[in-house]
């Protein structure tokens, strides 16, 4: 049985209030979400020994979201990732994106849905949050109405259920972008951690980190997780696709179709697990390289330094409007986004 709580949270630069909706569930363990961003804030699981702490990086007020360029926690929205040359083609429509990622688009342009107060309300043991995204924002065409439902359940498991209906024809692919240290979120480095992709192949990138449309075989590439490997062994290997990026940021591409089991997350000195789920088709390991150390700072004003945090995004593959090999996130008028992403955590 999960109990939400609702709590304020202080106040954005425009005056609008902010609130905290605490999901927490019958064993003690926790998930604190905002509904600027409809960010996750903090999870709370348990370690080895039974002892709750913070999983998830964060900040102590609506300025730290307001002001960050990092996406800490965020949902991304209506573009997860890049989109080549900040345009795309969409029937006989060409659309024209901001640029804010060198020439190319990337999380849903200056002011996506990391940045939009979103509408909560708590529906049984599940946070509802909805957003309204207007015909043109970000250069996005169609009114495209979104709903996030976010649940946490006895056996620790996050779900995020993700869905959208639009009036024209549009793109969406929607993600979140929580960085998550399984030892703790101040607890440093997550180069000791562990992960296994259940992916063979992934999208080949070029120096932006943007794919070309080739997919490879992971095998024989530091980009090879089908069985554990610590992060840190080879984030610096002389090998072209982690050059480019400065560490890991790719879009693997699960085996399987459908719900599976996409990715598992260990840290050694916690004994903390991450089992990430999803039914859709990618996942961007992204492993916090460009984390600086810069304001904001995060909870308790401490610095969030390089690698500090990483992300498991789930999501369509990137620059997939350029491919025809790439399944597509468009839209249909009228038709249904919907696709669920869980995170559930345990100890080995």
């Amino acid at each position: 049985m999960t109990k939400i709580t609702k709590k304020p949270f202080g106040k954005l630069s425009t005056g609008e209030k902010v609130s905290l909706y605490e999901l927490k569930n019958s064993s003690g363990a926790f998930v604190e979400i905002i509904d600027f961003g409809g960010a996750i804030r903090s999870i709370f699981v348990p370690d080895k020994n039974g002892a709750l702490a913070d999983v998830a990086l964060g900040y102590d007020s609506p300025e730290g979201y307001e002001t960050q360029d990092k996406f800490i926690g965020a949902l991304i929205g209506r573009h997860g990732n890049r989109i080549e040359d900040a345009k795309f083609r969409l029937g006989r429509k060409v659309y024209t994106l901001a640029k804010n990622d060198g020439r190319n688009s990337l999380h849903g342009g200056i002011k996506g849905f990391d940045k939009k107060l979103w509408s909560g309300e708590v529906d049984g043991e599940t946070l509802v949050l909805k957003y309204l995204s207007p015909d043109g924002e970000e250069g996005f065409p169609g009114n495209l109405e979104v709903t996030v439902r976010y649940s946490f359940s006895d056996d620790n498991a996050l779900m995020i259920d993700y869905s959208a209906v639009c009036d024209q024809d549009t793109v969406c692919n929607l993600t979140n972008h929580c960085y998550f240290n399984l030892d703790g979120e101040s607890a440093g480095s997550i180069l000791g951690h562990s992960l296994k992709i259940n992916a063979t192949h992934f999208t080949v990138g070029n120096s932006e980190c943007l794919p070309t449309g080739y997919v490879a075989k992971v095998e024989g590439t530091p980009l090879d997780f089908t069985d554990f490997h610590v992060i840190g062994e080879r984030i610096d290997s002389k090998h072209e696709q982690i050059k480019f990026c400065n560490g890991y940021d790719h879009n693997f591409c699960p085996d399987g179709e459908g719900f599976r089991k996409v990715a598992t997350l260990c840290a050694e000195r916690s004994g903390r697990v991450m089992d990430v789920y999803t039914d859709l088709p990618g996942i961007q390991f992204y492993s916090g390289n460009a984390l600086n150390g810069k304001p904001p700072f995060g909870k308790g004003n401490r610095v969030i330094s390089r690698r500090e945090g990483l992300c498991l995004e789930t999501q369509f593959w990137p620059n997939s409007l350029k491919f025809d090999n790439f399944e597509k996130p468009i839209l249909k008028k009228g038709e249904k986004y919907r696709h669920v992403t869980v995170y559930k955590f345990g100890v080995k």
